[in-house]
C-alpha cells in the first residue's frame, strides 16, 4: 500500500522561498507529482518527476521558480519553491503514478497525500 505524506507548508512573504517534502512508503511508483488547489479553483498541475530517469516537468506558471527533485535513498520527493507570489497560495498535494507519461493530468495518479497549506502574503 502506497502512502504519501506532505510536509513543509506554511506562511511566507511574497518573493520568499519554501520547500515541500513528500515522504513515500510502500512500493516505489513510476512517477510523482505535485498539484495544488486554491479556494474556489480546480486542482492544477505544478510539477512531476520520473522516478527512474529523473526527467522533470513543470507547469508554465512555475517554470523557472520551482524545482522538483527526488531522493531515492529516502524515498522522498521535494518541491523547492522560490519567488513565491500570492497566486501560489493553495493546498499542495503530492501524488504518485504508475505511469511515466501525461503526468500533468490528475487522472494519471493513483495515490494522493493529504495536502499541505502554502500561504503567500503580499
Amino acid at each position: 500500500q502506497v502512502h504519501l505524506v506532505e510536509s513543509g507548508g506554511g506562511l511566507v512573504q511574497a518573493e520568499g522561498s519554501l520547500s515541500l517534502s513528500c515522504a513515500a512508503s510502500g512500493p516505489t511508483l513510476s512517477s510523482y507529482g505535485w498539484f495544488r488547489q486554491a479556494p474556489g479553483k480546480e486542482r492544477e498541475f505544478v510539477a512531476a518527476i520520473d522516478w527512474s530517469g529523473g526527467s522533470t516537468y513543470y507547469a508554465d506558471s512555475v517554470k523557472g521558480r520551482f524545482i522538483i527533485s527526488r531522493d531515492s535513498a529516502k524515498n522522498a520527493v521535494y518541491l523547492q519553491m522560490s519567488w513565491l507570489n500570492p497566486e501560489d497560495t493553495a493546498v499542495y498535494y503530492c501524488a504518485g503514478s504508475r505511469y511515466s507519461y501525461s503526468l500533468a493530468y490528475a487522472r494519471k495518479y493513483d495515490y494522493w497525500g493529504q495536502g499541505t497549506q502554502v500561504t503567500v502574503s503580499a
